[in-house]
């Protein structure tokens, strides 16, 4: 089943998990879009810098760590995504309790595991 996913914390830097997880996404077929601190391309996804309302999110996969996450609540809630992933170092109870309170689900997982083992 496709699942648009939004990479959040997006890199041109092939040594982060964040490229890896859009390459993987890639690979999977599964339709990406991708937010970063500069803008770039991995394999064909534009990495914006701009907090774009792009529509009809599905999931979307963090890799900003929990004090640079405030700036992103407001616009996780407005995505309105089915799911958010917080990846290996980006746990955050503060923002649990936003999106449980907008009825947004989410999961303490890895991207990369989930797609390699195909639980995505």
């Amino acid at each position: 089943m496709k699942k648009k996913t939004l990479v959040i914390g997006a890199s041109t830097d092939t040594a982060r998990y964040s490229n890896m997880a859009i390459k993987k996404l890639v690979d999977k077929q599964q339709p990406v879009v991708a937010l970063g601190l500069r803008k770039g391309e991995v394999e064909g996804v534009k990495i914006e810098n701009e907090q774009i309302l792009f529509p009809d999110i599905d999931t979307v996969t963090l890799y900003v760590g929990p004090k640079n996450q405030p700036e992103y609540y407001e616009y996780l809630v407005a995505l309105n995504p089915k799911r958010v992933i917080f990846n290996p170092g980006t746990e955050n109870p503060e923002l649990y309790k936003i999106l449980e309170q907008n009825n947004i689900e989410y999961q303490n997982a890895c991207t990369l595991v989930m797609l390699g083992t195909n639980q995505y």
